[in-house]
């Protein structure tokens, strides 16, 4: 069972291991809504089999902090938060290369290709193609033995795969990313992650109507060298 950071009789937060699906998957594979099923029942046996809610969704090589609804009434209302952009979602990334500017807004428009399962962007007006802005935070950089830079991104609309789109467009692509960093193309075969975490959680309880936060802080060796950095200056 992923670790469990939260838990009432309306909701659960959990961090999602990288690697797993957040919803239900056609392989025998774990996914977090089997995985959470199971640690329900465990803890009510005779209760029949429980409802797990899907909120928002996490690319399966994306490990980080995610919320369920245990009633079909705290799903809809969480659902209705995602959909109003009510709900506040901040990621942690690695990019390669160095970031001048320490905040900016990307704001492209992305076309999905459900068939090869990828996004790009393109020009606005093409059918299809939907807006996509995020705003981004550089919080640490790295020069030896390369360029990286970790950034704090919180999305303004919720696009397929759109972090690694965005930035890849923009000529930053995400370390590890096996989709749209060419470098690390031949990475799916060999098991690795994209350096990309959901870091922070914001949202309204649906009972009892308090924000609510909940953070969890990237795990992985790429994210460790930053946090061996001394502090940016902040002036």
């Amino acid at each position: 069972m992923p670790e469990i950071l939260y838990e009432d009789r309306e909701i659960i937060v959990v961090k999602k291991p990288v690697g797993m699906e957040s919803q239900s998957s056609a392989s025998f594979a774990p996914d977090m809504v089997s995985e959470i099923k199971k640690h329900i029942h465990s803890l009510c046996p005779k209760s029949g089999e429980p409802y797990v809610g899907v909120i928002h969704r996490l690319d399966k090589p994306v490990g980080g902090v995610m919320v369920y609804g245990k009633t079909k009434k705290a799903a809809a209302a969480l659902s209705e938060q995602v959909q109003s952009h009510k709900m506040r979602k901040v990621y942690k990334a690695v990019v390669c290369g160095r970031i001048v500017d320490n905040v900016e807004n990307f704001v492209d428009y992305l076309l999905k290709d459900s068939r090869n399962n990828v996004s790009k962007i393109v020009e606005k007006g093409i059918t299809g193609a939907k807006r996509a802005e995020l705003r981004y935070r550089v919080a640490g950089r790295v020069e030896e033995p390369e360029a990286l830079t970790l950034v704090e991104v919180e999305l303004s609309t919720g696009r397929h795969h759109q972090i690694r789109v965005q930035f890849a467009g923009h000529g930053l692509p995400l370390w590890g990313d096996s989709r749209y960093n060419p470098r690390f193309a031949a990475n799916q075969r060999q098991g690795e992650s994209v350096a990309l975490w959901a870091w922070k959680l914001s949202f309204m309880h649906p009972g009892t109507k308090k924000t609510v936060t909940f953070e969890a802080e990237p795990e992985g060796k790429i994210f460790e060298q930053f946090y061996k950095q001394p502090e940016m200056d902040k002036s």
